[in-house]
């Protein structure tokens, strides 16, 4: 495993790390036992991930602390989230403390690493930034949390426009971010502020239906080339990212995707889901692999660097 420091934060976290929620919610979406998804996390902890990353709502929190209660505490990495409101209504801070307070019970443990607001709309920034975190921050005092962060609602907010005006307060020390192979926006609006502020970075979206089920990206590749946003010859063809699979380059499209991502500059963290032990194994492999050939990566840049919120879509029961 590789290790990188997680901006100002100081935590040294994997690379990799691992999501735990989703429709997968690490296999209890999909029928896994409660002692199967213990096993993969230890799997995973075993293979030198070190990074969990869960959340008041995916229901994960207490098979997390289960997991990783013969490990010492300050061998892993836990990050988990709040939501700060109902539809269009904000959420009052004692309540998002009362989640901080009860994420503390579930998983078991008397800190968390990254305390993160969950999915902040545009809309409600003002409410995150002036009403919630002074609040948070006291809690940080008392010792509950080590960082506090802020995740974005990528399918709402293709543009990243709540990021875009987070990176610049320096009261996030992490952020959680949307940024794949189709979806370039983070390279120039928002990981040139997040390095020179040295914000942690946790990247989401990176393989969503789109990179592993092929038909979806053949159907994504017609519908773009309609509207005239990618070139014909990609619409026309059952493997329109056929060109990033030679014996130089990827071994697969997911391969890829993961490849793409890890290296970006300002790149900390890239977060996956699965209740697949293989799955983890090779996801894992693939972060850990080289860089995307300079060529493959260039012409995904022409092809996909205009494009906005391309993969964003949240995954369905097919998806991993």
């Amino acid at each position: 495993m590789e290790y990188v420091t997680l901006g100002k934060t100081g935590l040294r976290v994997s690379v990799a790390g691992l999501g735990c929620g989703g429709n997968s919610r690490l296999g209890l979406g999909r029928g896994k036992t409660e002692a199967e998804a213990i096993a993969l996390v230890r799997q995973a902890l075993d293979m030198g991930l070190n990074l969990l990353d869960t959340a008041a709502a995916y229901g994960t929190e207490a098979l997390i602390g289960k997991a990783i209660k013969t490990v010492p505490r300050d061998r892993v990495v836990i990050t988990t989230k709040a939501l700060i409101n109902r539809g269009s209504a904000p959420i009052p801070p004692a309540q998002v403390v009362a989640s901080l307070e009860n994420s503390l019970r579930q998983l078991d443990t008397d800190y968390v690493d990254v305390f993160q607001l969950h999915v902040v709309p545009p809309a409600l920034y003002d409410h995150a930034f002036h009403t919630i975190a002074p609040i948070l921050l006291r809690e940080k005092e008392k010792g509950k949390f080590r960082a506090l962060g802020i995740t974005e609602t990528s399918p709402n907010d293709h543009e990243q426009r709540m990021l875009q005006r987070a990176v610049h307060d320096t009261v996030w020390e992490v952020v959680m971010l949307g940024f794949n192979m189709m979806h370039h926006n983070a390279r120039t609006k928002i990981f040139p502020h997040t390095i020179a502020y040295n914000i942690g970075t946790l990247l989401m979206f990176v393989v969503r239906n789109i990179f592993s089920q092929p038909g979806r990206l053949t159907a994504k590749m017609q519908e773009l080339a309609a509207a005239g946003q990618v070139p014909q010859w990609l619409a026309d063809t059952d493997n329109p990212l056929g060109f990033l699979l030679h014996e130089a380059g990827a071994s697969s499209v997911t391969d890829a995707a993961y490849r793409f991502v890890r290296h970006e500059p300002g790149v900390h963290v890239t977060l996956f889901g699965t209740s697949n032990p293989e799955h983890l194994r090779t996801n894992i492999t693939s972060l850990l692999k080289p860089p995307l050939p300079e060529a493959d990566r260039q012409q995904l840049a022409v092809l996909f660097g205009h494009l906005f919120g391309v993969g964003l879509e949240l995954p369905d029961q097919a998806s991993e």
